[in-house]
């Protein structure tokens, strides 16, 4: 005989993953605005205050357009992403193996 409370687990995840949907795809649809990163708004701050200001360095790689720069950005952080999800993956496996492996109490 199956037991009801099998099923509470599986319906709180699926409504865990609808509202973080929901989340990411509200904001979208209902927030009309100029989203700018915070280089722009830095850079547009600074000449507000001071209009003579010179930058003290260039860019070390112009790149042609804003999709390939959201490219890299998007390459950067999905690598990050896979870094630390491999280090906190490892260091709990490493945790599992080292419970695994400690003698039994008496």
């Amino acid at each position: 005989m199956k037991n009801n409370a099998s099923k509470t687990p599986t319906l709180q995840y699926w409504l865990l993953i609808i509202s973080v949907i929901c989340l990411c795809i509200f904001p979208v649809i209902f927030v009309r605005s100029k989203f700018t990163g915070s280089d722009q708004q830095g850079t547009e701050a600074i000449e507000k205050i001071q209009p003579s200001y010179k930058p003290w360095f260039k860019s070390v790689i112009v790149l042609p357009s804003k999709e390939i720069e959201n490219l890299m950005f998007s390459t950067q952080a999905a690598l990050g992403a896979g870094v630390l999800g491999f280090v906190i993956g490892h260091y709990h496996g490493r945790s599992l193996v080292q419970e695994r492996n400690k003698p039994p109490t008496p």
